[in-house]
């Protein structure tokens, strides 16, 4: 019998060279309000406030929530991975606020 081995390629990560000023500024405010739509809050924002409201999202939406919730894994596995992707978009969302927020705090 003969033994095969797979080798996989992996790519190398892709990473964003440009500086954090560079990334702030490249933040549009379409990408502020789809930022600020996601956390359900409005402009004049505080620190806390946006800690808050992304402690309360990361619960809701945590991945691992959804084991308990349904034995079809075909649901789980659905539902498993849109709560994959809505931590992402928190993750992101809450780091372009977060820079903006520092922005505004600098000036």
């Amino acid at each position: 019998m003969t033994e095969r081995i797979l080798f996989v390629r992996l790519e190398e990560p892709r990473t964003d060279r440009r500086s954090t000023d560079e990334q702030r500024s490249c933040m549009t405010q379409k990408d502020l309000n789809r930022a600020l739509a996601l956390f359900g809050l409005t402009e004049p924002l505080t620190r806390e406030q946006l800690e808050d409201k992304r402690c309360e999202l990361l619960a809701a939406w945590h991945p691992h929530r959804y084991a308990t919730l349904t034995n079809n894994p075909r649901k789980y596995m659905q539902m498993y991975k849109k709560g994959e992707a809505m931590t992402k978009d928190i993750e992101s969302a809450y780091q372009a606020l977060s820079a903006w927020l520092s922005s505004r705090e600098q000036s």
